[in-house]
């Protein structure tokens, strides 16, 4: 423990980051400026080629700090995971879906964790970083590593610590946002808490007692946030029954300076984690015999959301004489929020397969995301104009992403479904329908 501590202080240690998407390359760009030599794995040959020529594919990681890292040879990347051997420290950062049943897939982590197995030396740190149910660094990775015959704490050290990236925000970055640690012992622990205070302040990193209250930290983030967005959209579906301005009531409670905090409704949850962490959440307890009725139902309002919006498009087209099928429809954005290149679990793209359902000709336009494939079929971004929109019987604004001109678009729509308040202080009732 004392030489790995020793190789961390003097940013001697060799750290290994297996997963380069966005947990994964931001932590390991950090690391590597912070003076540490950081080498990358992944499967995609794609990206180790553009990481090794110097090359950034996420929108947060500038490509001058991989030019600069990899030019000062500080970071690189591979597909050959025997050089996990060479390693002192080993981050796990996978993706963690769901199956079709909403039971967590978890074969990305063990996946990683039976490639760092096989070329496991003692006194090596590994962090798991992917959001996964509480249990699954001690039920899962312990029991594969200690497969080997070495043990935790006599051979190697084991920590989760769970990721807190959020893609887009300029504020708050991984160098300032405080990092829970849970180790499986107080070796670990420490070990992990003291590498951690190398890229941010020393009283930012917090520990916890063990790898499940750092599991479970990160579902109870999450679900917080699913639970409260579920709250408001449940509220926008009362308030057009009502006849209420939604926004006008949630901008109205916003003004109470405590015991509120903002969250806006929308077409539906997408990223990596929303939509994601609460079924997992709800998948453990069923072990304990213990129903989450609470998160699961929230989870439904959310993922409701998508139908309502196509619904929103039916109604108002027919109330413009207009059948939903065969209609020409735009969907501006495909990303799961503004200003980033992530379609993940975006509710895009269920409206998407919605609107496909209905027969509807579909288009979308997202200016971070040139092309996709939905419901087997490939869709390229299409170059917004004022011919085109008009020639569009709806416009749907279902990612809010700053470049767009909602002005000129409402002027040039027919019609336009807004589902994140974007088109505020434009009057045209005639075209504009909020959610």
């Amino acid at each position: 423990m004392k030489e790995l501590e020793k190789k961390i202080k003097d940013k001697k240690a060799k750290i290994g980051v297996i997963g380069l998407g966005y947990v994964g390359l931001p932590m390991a760009v950090e690391f590597g400026l912070s003076g540490f030599s950081v080498c990358g794995f992944d499967i995609d040959c794609e990206k180790i080629e553009k990481i090794n020529k110097g090359i950034s594919y996420i929108p947060d990681v500038k490509t001058e700090n991989i030019a600069f890292l990899v030019k000062e040879k500080k970071l690189s990347a591979t597909s050959d995971f025997s050089k996990l051997g060479d390693m002192d420290i080993i981050f796990i950062c996978v993706p963690t879906p769901f199956t079709k049943a909403k039971a967590p897939d978890i074969s990305y982590i063990i996946s990683a964790t039976d490639s760092i197995k096989e070329n496991l030396k003692k006194g090596q740190l590994i962090i798991l970083q992917s959001t996964t149910y509480p249990g699954t660094t001690e039920e899962i990775v312990v029991p594969i590593l200690e497969g080997t015959g070495m043990k935790v704490d006599t051979d190697f050290f084991v920590a989760f610590s769970p990721e807190r990236i959020d893609p887009g925000n300029k504020v708050w970055t991984i160098k300032n946002t405080p990092k829970v640690v849970g180790g499986l012992t107080e070796k670990s622990t420490k070990l992990s808490s003291l590498l951690f205070s190398q890229i941010i302040e020393e009283e930012k990193v917090f520990p916890v007692s063990s790898p499940k209250a750092a599991e479970l930290c990160k579902l109870l983030e999450n679900t917080f946030r699913a639970v409260n967005i579920a709250l408001v959209n449940e509220l926008t579906l009362l308030c057009r029954r009502m006849g209420i301005d939604v926004w006008e009531v949630i901008d109205a409670a916003s003004t109470k300076p405590f015991g509120f905090m903002k969250f806006l409704p929308g077409p539906g949850v997408g990223g990596h984690c929303i939509p994601i962490d609460p079924f997992y959440l709800s998948w453990k307890a069923r072990e304990y015999d213990f129903s989450t009725k609470f998160i699961e139902l929230a989870a439904e309002t959310n993922i409701m959301m998508p139908r309502y919006v196509a619904s929103l498009v039916s109604s108002a087209l027919n109330e413009r004489k207009k059948p939903m099928k065969n209609s020409k429809v735009l969907v501006l954005g495909v990303a799961f929020k503004k200003d980033i290149d992530d379609p993940r679990y975006s509710p895009s793209i269920f409206i998407i397969e919605l609107l496909l359902k209905a027969e509807v000709s579909v288009s979308y336009n997202d200016p971070y995301i040139p092309s996709i494939v939905i419901s087997g079929k490939e869709f390229n971004s299409k170059e917004i104009s004022k011919e085109f929109i008009s020639e569009q019987d709806c416009v749907i604004i279902a990612t809010d992403h700053t470049s767009y001109n909602y002005k000129d678009i409402v002027e040039w729509a027919n019609l336009v479904i807004d589902t994140r308040n974007a088109t505020a202080g434009i009057e045209n009732k005639e075209k504009i329908v909020r959610l």
